[in-house]
């Protein structure tokens, strides 16, 4: 099997499953102050003074979010996988295929930033004075838009 960077769609997918990842595993989605202390969570747990605990409250769009951002992720690695090891006899199927998949990654990370963000605003912007969104948040935007342009570049070129 020949292992063969597609252009720029391929880097644009590693560089985006690579976000994805992190945005999705860390703990800071959101900051702001908790009784005077310096709070953050993310979507699996939250923390306080640099303490962390699992999430104790069972809250839908949480939920929603960690399906859609984890589904994100695996369509971006059978994408990205895809596209890497396409060989050149059927390389414009095995592209498209990827093109396909990074596309519904980034519909997919979108949905789910979509639904934490308006949550988010309507749940907590009412609750804590002081808050807003952090670096794993805008990660998970950054590692969305490039996910998109993956699959839009992967199926240009499939089509070439």
């Amino acid at each position: 099997m020949v292992f063969t960077l597609v252009g720029g769609a391929s880097l644009c997918g590693v560089v985006a499953l690579v976000l994805l990842i992190i945005s999705t595993a860390t703990d800071y989605w959101m900051q702001y102050r908790y009784s005077g202390n310096a709070a953050n969570h993310g979507l699996w747990r939250f923390c306080i003074n640099r303490k962390c605990h699992a999430h104790t409250l069972t809250v839908a769009f949480w939920d929603a979010t960690r399906a859609f951002m984890l589904l994100s992720l695996l369509g971006c690695f059978a994408g990205v996988l895809l596209s890497i090891t396409a060989s050149k006899r059927g390389r414009s199927k095995r592209v498209r295929a990827g093109g396909i998949a990074l596309l519904l990654s980034g519909f997919l990370a979108l949905l789910a930033l979509a639904i934490y963000t308006g949550m988010t605003v309507n749940f907590f912007g009412k609750r804590y004075i002081g808050w807003r969104f952090s670096w794993s948040y805008i990660l998970g935007w950054i590692g969305t838009i490039l996910a998109l342009a993956a699959g839009i570049d992967s199926l240009n070129q499939s089509v070439e």
